[in-house]
């Protein structure tokens, strides 16, 4: 085989499939996919058929999404601290047990509202549980070159399941009930929870001690605050799905008010947008070679404006499922395209982090805009909420203008190695705080392009664990530079050494190109004694 067509193999949407792992993992999310659709659908229409509020038929959608959104960091935290597999194992279990309890009340007649909103509530816990641990272990599983091709793949899995899952789910609840589809949605983890249990995982040792999850939690948020694209990519997210979010919360709504349908009409309509994700997930490929990321982000936003308005206007069934159509295809193309910006750009430290801080942005979009256009649906009308989501949506290309997002190039994310610094003191992992001041002589006609260059250097620094930065130049003698910051601990300084990448190496040896010819950056770590924490005696008690 050439090189252009090993290369071409790489690049195929199904190169990810020839990982036995990565497949395995792939058909059986699927099925829990399939389930989880069994679950919106039969959740929803229940809902319609207790109650006659549309916030209340809303609720559903925020319930099953709100999880994501209040969970996700601290999940995305620990996916990054411990063993990914067990934590996907945990989180399916509580799925599991919340679905087949949400059944076996559904049985007995003991369902309310107020009690599918709180099994959705559970259900969707133990999803935003799984989730970072899910996909921050994608990597783990294919090589880094079909990393696109297997988000892209997970997505499709996700919207096989929605394009034909409601369908299904609307038939199933329509001749069987809402107990067979609540019982299928908890059959339906089984065997994801078994290809899981089987994974042989192999993780990467650590030679420090895991983080606490207050300061795992504290890294993930500095990291997004000091990295500016990666910011930017969140807040789009966000925008897009708070403003879009009216097609998933109000399509029972739709089904009811608009095309006076019944469940089998509703699972129709849900189908109809996951085909339209599927074609959009499949066409992502292409779409990425011939336009930026922000091109294509705000053409997405007009074709789901322009499918929303529709949906609004229409009341004739198949105007309405070919606007789904085409909405879920600009829907799916730009959330799966900045999921890929997100995975490709992030290190393998935070992978999880960053990862948890997507899905928080795009399910508190979903969650949040839920809650919004039931309310806009229930004071006025269905129409009028889907109306103000289509102008909204369309607003948001006002972003752009401030908000751009970035092409990410797709380099090495693995740390690079470096040697432990000499320590004649003796300290402990606890140890702390650490300051390090480091020392530049920097020729004088150099100076403003070296401030330039230290204010990227302080980016690299704050998002991998340093404290309180600063960059000061000597009065006397105008060549020295002294960059200054701390770390809480010993073991948070060497966390913050050990997560550099070759990228943000590159930043450091830039940094010290500008040295005057013939010295050396200076390097001292200092082991900071705040008042009263030197015993004034030999044999004073340690406290």
């Amino acid at each position: 085989m050439s090189v252009t067509e090993r290369v071409g193999a790489k690049g195929s949407m199904i190169a990810p499939l020839r990982t036995p792992l990565f497949r395995r993992i792939w058909l059986a999310s699927l099925l829990s996919n399939l389930g989880f659709m069994f679950l919106a659908v039969a959740a929803a229409w229940q809902m319609t058929l207790l109650t006659p509020q549309a916030d209340m038929v809303a609720l559903v959608q925020t319930a099953l999404m709100s999880p994501m959104m209040l969970l996700s960091i601290p999940a995305g935290a620990l996916a990054d601290m411990y063993d990914r597999r067990k934590i996907g194992l945990v989180s399916l279990c509580l799925s599991l047990l919340s679905a087949t309890a949400l059944a076996t009340s559904t049985l007995f007649g003991l369902v309310t509202p107020w009690v599918i909103l709180g099994f959705c509530f559970l259900i969707g816990t133990g999803m935003a549980l799984f989730a970072p641990a899910w996909q921050a272990s994608v990597g783990e599983q294919v090589p880094r070159e079909t990393l696109p091709q297997a988000v892209a793949l997970n997505v499709i899995s996700f919207n096989i399941a929605r394009s034909f899952g409601p369908a299904i789910g609307g038939i199933v609840v329509a001749v069987a009930g809402a107990v067979t589809a609540f019982a299928s949605t908890a059959m339906g983890y089984l065997p994801l929870l078994l290809v899981m249990f089987l994974w042989k995982r192999e993780p990467v040792p650590s030679r420090l001690p895991p983080e606490r999850i207050d300061r795992a939690v504290s890294a993930g948020i500095r990291y997004v605050f000091h990295s500016p694209p990666i910011r930017v990519v969140l807040i789009r997210t966000f925008t897009f799905c708070f403003a879009g979010g009216s097609v998933a919360a109000l399509l029972p709504l739709v089904a009811r008010n608009l095309l006076h349908g019944t469940a089998e009409i509703f699972g129709l309509l849900l189908g109809c947008f996951g085909i339209g994700a599927v074609l959009g997930a499949i066409s992502l490929n292409r779409i990425r070679r011939s336009f930026s990321e922000e091109a294509t982000v705000s053409l997405a936003a007009i074709v789901v404006s322009a499918s929303i308005a529709t949906i609004a206007m229409s009341g004739y069934a198949p105007l309405t499922c070919l606007a789904l159509i085409v909405a879920g295809t600009g829907w799916m193309i730009a959330l799966t395209l900045l999921n890929v910006v997100i995975q490709t750009s992030a290190p393998r430290w935070a992978s999880g982090r960053l990862l948890a801080t997507y899905n928080a942005a795009s399910a508190g979009g979903i969650a949040l805009g839920s809650w919004f256009w039931g309310y806009i649906a229930e004071e006025f009308d269905v129409k009028h909420a889907l109306f103000g989501s289509a102008g909204l949506l369309t607003a948001t290309l006002l972003l752009a203008l401030r908000l751009r997002i970035a092409k990410i190039p797709e380099t090495d994310r693995e740390p690079v190695k470096l040697t432990d610094p000499e320590v004649n003191l003796a300290l402990t992992g606890r140890s702390g705080p650490i300051v390090v001041e480091l020392d530049y002589r920097v020729p004088a006609n150099a100076a403003r392009e070296f401030y330039g260059r230290m204010l990227a250097v302080r980016s690299v620094r704050c998002r991998n664990g340093a404290f309180d930065w600063s960059i000061a130049r000597d009065i006397q003698d105008p060549e020295i530079w002294v960059e200054r910051f701390h770390c809480p601990t010993w073991h948070d300084y060497l966390r913050q050494r050990d997560r550099n990448t070759p990228e943000e190496m590159q930043v450091h040896l830039d940094a010290h190109s500008f040295l005057k010819d013939g010295h050396e950056m200076s390097v001292r770590r200092l082991l900071e004694r705040p008042f009263g924490s030197v015993r004034w005696k030999e044999d004073a008690p340690d406290n």
